[in-house]
């Protein structure tokens, strides 16, 4: 008997989420749990497994967005007839513009083709353009969007292959990979470009909108790497073909740790006037993609050598920019680091990640002159801000973390 794949709910919270691409295509064998098809929640773009084993029948929603439940496609035996599709209830529409990557309610197919053809006869001009949705923007996929973005292509000039005229992503590459005409001079457009945010920008948004209603403080102080640095020179030298080399951000994810189980009240999460402290240190790096910021854990951070954690961080660093992070990489966070470092940056205050109650900001290692024992030394010191929700913590419980973090960068023997 035929099986409805339907959309699951990857993570708490989770009312839709948006199909990206199919990993199979109909007619094609499917065993139970193999990756199926991609789906872009607001967190991250995952790859969902088949329920059941069979023939892929019929693809339901090609791409775009579905309420969790929905059906989205159908496994079956070969030749096994499609049970057809239930109706739905067809909701009330408001007057909102559609936001990017959502599909139409579902309608009678006739009366849909129906209506689209009376609006081409309507609106075709002598020369078609990009077919275009209700409130004037181009139907175009999730992917062609953000590859147009990418690439600074007009998405407008395109005309699309996929259904009903839909640009998709082949017709962006089509279009980059053709000769460009030379513009014409003194051209000037002064069009502004409009943007929807994405999904997970959305979030980021949202998030942020949160933290800032926290009443935070950050305190701030400079730790000499030099302990730091040479022990890390001495963990490359010893490590191994095919290992990954630790990093000082792997050392700094395990002082951190380290510091939470010397100081509980920081590892903890505050909602609802309430506070849950936790026993074991999940550790969230702030990870830069091209679809926006992220934030995966790696768990029980105090337990693990800093051999491990060099493997996690750059498992997760990887996964993260090639967008196949799962949705429980990026739960169960108890703390978070944010290092721009790396980027030059000198001190920084980072924005609070609720419910945790607390966020480390890390600053660029620096020769600076310092005074030891009444003379002038240089060392390479680094800045270390610490962002505290104040409804859960006092300055000198804040003042205290930091300063045995402070500790385990100095003497990193006390950490491990």
């Amino acid at each position: 008997m035929a099986t409805e794949i339907k959309l699951p709910r990857l993570g708490q919270g989770m009312e839709s989420g948006t199909v990206v691409r199919w990993l199979k295509q109909e007619g094609d064998r499917v065993e139970k749990g193999e990756p199926l098809y991609e789906v872009d929640t607001e967190k991250v773009t995952q790859e969902v497994e088949a329920d059941a084993s069979g023939v892929l029948l019929k693809i339901s929603v090609d791409e775009g967005e579905v309420p969790v439940g929905q059906t989205v496609a159908v496994i079956g035996e070969e030749g096994e007839e499609v049970p057809e599709a239930e109706p739905e209830a067809e909701p009330q529409v408001d007057e909102q513009p559609e936001e990017e990557g959502s599909r139409a309610p579902a309608r009678d197919e006739e009366r849909e083709r129906g209506r689209e053809a009376e609006a081409a006869v309507e609106t075709a001009p002598a020369e078609a353009p990009a077919p275009t949705t209700a409130d004037g923007r181009v139907k175009a996929s999730p992917l062609a969007r953000r590859i147009a973005r990418e690439r600074g292509i007009d998405l407008a000039q395109l005309h699309g292959t996929g259904p009903d005229g839909r640009i998709v992503a082949e017709d962006v590459e089509r279009a980059e990979a053709a000769p460009t005409p030379a513009p014409a001079p003194l051209a000037v457009t002064g069009e502004p470009e409009v943007e929807q945010l994405t999904s997970i920008r959305k979030t980021i948004a949202r998030r942020l909108t949160k933290a800032w209603e926290a009443p935070v403080f950050q305190i701030s102080m400079s730790a000499d790497m030099t302990r730091a640095q040479e022990l890390r020179e001495r963990l490359v030298e010893l490590t191994r073909e095919g290992e990954t080399k630790p990093t000082i951000s792997d050392l700094i994810t395990k002082a951190s740790a380290a510091a939470l189980l010397r100081h509980p009240q920081v590892n903890a999460h505050y909602e609802n006037e309430t506070l849950t402290r936790f026993p074991t240190a999940n550790v969230g790096m702030a990870v830069a993609t091209d679809r926006g910021l992220v934030v995966p854990v790696i768990r029980s951070a105090e337990r693990l050598t800093l051999a491990e954690i060099a493997a996690a961080r750059a498992d997760l660093v990887e996964r993260a920019r090639n967008a196949k992070l799962q949705q429980t990489d990026l739960e169960d966070g108890t703390f978070t680091v944010s290092n721009l470092g790396m980027y030059g940056i000198e001190q920084f205050i980072a924005v609070l990640n609720p419910p945790q109650v607390a966020i480390l900001a890390i600053g660029a290692i620096e020769e600076k002159p310092v005074v030891v024992d009444g003379d002038f030394d240089v060392k390479p010191m680094m800045s270390l801000t610490l962002t505290a929700d104040h409804r859960a913590l006092d300055g000198s419980v804040a003042a205290e973390f930091l300063g045995t973090v402070r500790s385990f960068l100095e003497e990193p023997g006390l950490a491990l």
